[in-house]
C-alpha cells in the first residue's frame, strides 16, 4: 500500500514575515528586540533556521500574538500544503479567555488577508472596545451575536454579514447557544 507523502508545512517563516510586515517591523527592529543578528531574523523567516521555543514566546509577544499561533503549524499532504486546511488540522489562535475560540482557516499568514474560524460561547463578551488598522467582513453561520461598531449596535442571525472598516468594535453572545462566525480580515492581524 502506496502513501501519500507527508511534509511539514513550512508556514512558519511566512507567517512571521507576514506578521512583521503588518506591524510595521524591520528585520533590524526584531533583531534588535531579540538579541540576535539580522541574518538569524532573515533565516528564520525563510525556514532556514529553527527559532527554539524561548525564541517563539519572544517573538510572539514581540508580535502581540499568542505563542500558540507560532507552534501549530500541522503536518499536511505535500500535495495541500499552502492550498488546503483540513477541518481537523486548523491551528487555533487567541486565549479563548473571553469566551472566544478561533482557528485560523487560511493556510498560512502570508496572503493579503486572513480567513478564521470564530465561536463565540454562550454569556460571553469580549471585555474591552477593540480598534485595529484593518477591513474586516463577517459572516454569521449560527448562533446570533450582538456587534456594537462605532457605538452602533447590531443583532445578527445566521445568514447575516457585516463590515468592520478599521472602527471600534466590540462582540456581544448574551444568548444560551454558541455564535459561529467565519470573519475575513485584511491585513492578517493574528
Amino acid at each position: 500500500m502506496q502513501h501519500d507523502p507527508i511534509l511539514h508545512n513550512k508556514t512558519l517563516g511566512a507567517d512571521l514575515r507576514a506578521l512583521r510586515k503588518a506591524r510595521g517591523l524591520t528585520l533590524q527592529d526584531i533583531a534588535t528586540a531579540l538579541d540576535r543578528s539580522v541574518g538569524w531574523v532573515s533565516q528564520v523567516e525563510r525556514d532556514l533556521s529553527e527559532p527554539s521555543v524561548t525564541d517563539l514566546r519572544h517573538i510572539a509577544k514581540l508580535l502581540d500574538v499568542p505563542v500558540s499561533l507560532l507552534f501549530g503549524h500541522a503536518n499536511v499532504a505535500a500535495e495541500e500544503a499552502g492550498i488546503i486546511v483540513r477541518a481537523g488540522a486548523r491551528r487555533p489562535i487567541g486565549s479563548g479567555a473571553s469566551g472566544l475560540v478561533e482557528e485560523l482557516l487560511s493556510p498560512d499568514l502570508s496572503d493579503d488577508f486572513e480567513m478564521v474560524h470564530s465561536t463565540f460561547q454562550p454569556h460571553s463578551r469580549i471585555g474591552e472596545v477593540v480598534t485595529r488598522p484593518t477591513q474586516e467582513v463577517g459572516y454569521l453561520v449560527s448562533g446570533r451575536l450582538d456587534l456594537v461598531i462605532s457605538d452602533r449596535k447590531f443583532t445578527l442571525d445566521p445568514g447575516d454579514s457585516f463590515r468592520i472598516k478599521a472602527e471600534p468594535f466590540e462582540w456581544i453572545n448574551p444568548y444560551d447557544e454558541p455564535a459561529v462566525a467565519i470573519w475575513v480580515i485584511a491585513p492578517p492581524v493574528y
